[in-house]
């Protein structure tokens, strides 16, 4: 939670060094170009025009109303992009849907990346640079990816040259853009990992992600245990029934009889395993390396 409040202070500060007429940017080699470029900074929504050029004209109200009550709950997960075009005017180049949905949810300011006359190398650089860092989380990582190919017009070959890595890397941070917005915030929150987002992105159907994203939450769930969950949610799916799991022996009665004697001994919750043979194994907790030596030396005698 730290860590949103932190980018968001961050927008700010620069959205307030962009209403500085001193620090009117024009190009990429301008002084302050450098902290523009490749940050996310919070612009007034008036302060933004939509693109004449812009190819698509019609827009589903029912969904814009839907990515709307998203928003005023989540906020707006993926910034718009826009290019400065005079002191503090800025015109929208991407993401016209969610600047529509951030007005219609009633917010002043929103989210974006700025571009500028004749930057692209610098953005490109820039962005490059901001993919390097250690502290970015994987949707931070997926949406420069995607900027990169949206915007300097990169294939993932050439992606893959100009950040030192692998396509195969490049296309998993890419596939976590199909995950359902929550499961995507969650996970810039650090509610999962990327491993998470990985197995969950298995499921095409939203519903059931989000259900299997809450489970992981409730239950801290292992990127193990969400890829068995994704796994029998697919096999069910298919009509086919997940391999039953083994069933345990009964324990025995004299064994069963001596647990509490064994529990007493190492003050110890002792566990038994029996197999369908009848042959068994038990199970002696320990907390710490002193617990062990404990446990060790009852065994031994010593004590």
């Amino acid at each position: 939670m730290a860590k949103a409040v932190k980018k968001q202070a961050l927008g700010r500060g620069l959205s307030a060094l962009l209403k500085d007429p001193e620090n009117d940017i024009k190009s990429a080699s301008d002084k302050n170009a450098d902290k523009v470029l490749g940050n996310i900074i919070e612009l007034d929504i008036e302060s933004i025009e939509i693109n004449p050029f812009q190819p698509r004209t019609n827009f589903n109200e029912e969904t814009l109303t839907e990515l709307s009550i998203s928003i005023k709950e989540l906020g707006v997960i993926q910034p718009i992009t826009v290019r400065k075009t005079d002191f503090n005017k800025f015109q929208l180049i991407s993401g016209e849907r969610r600047l529509r949905a951030s007005k219609l949810a009633g917010l002043t300011t929103v989210p974006a990346f700025i571009r500028i006359a004749n930057d692209q190398e610098s953005l490109a650089m820039a962005l490059v640079e901001n993919i390097q860092r250690h502290d970015l989380d994987p949707i931070e990582i997926a949406l420069s990816y995607q900027r990169l190919i949206d915007e300097i017009n990169l294939t993932q070959e050439q992606l893959s040259d100009r950040v030192g890595k692998k396509r195969s890397t490049i296309t998993n941070y890419l596939r976590l853009l199909k995950l359902d917005p929550i499961i995507q915030t969650g996970m810039r929150d650090g509610f999962v990992s990327m491993g998470h987002g990985r197995a969950l992105i298995n499921i095409e159907n939203k519903k059931a992600q989000l259900s299997i994203y809450e489970k992981i939450i409730a239950e801290s769930l292992s990127v193990r245990a969400t890829e068995a969950l994704v796994k029998d949610y697919q096999l069910g799916k298919s009509g086919q029934k997940p391999a039953s799991k083994p069933v345990a022996a009964p324990v025995p009665e004299f064994v069963e009889n001596s647990i509490p004697k064994f529990t007493e001994y190492f003050s110890a919750k002792v566990d038994v395993k029996v197999d369908k043979n009848g042959k068994g194994k038990l199970i002696i907790p320990f907390t710490s390396n002193d617990d062990f030596e404990r446990i060790k030396k009852l065994i031994s005698g010593e004590l």
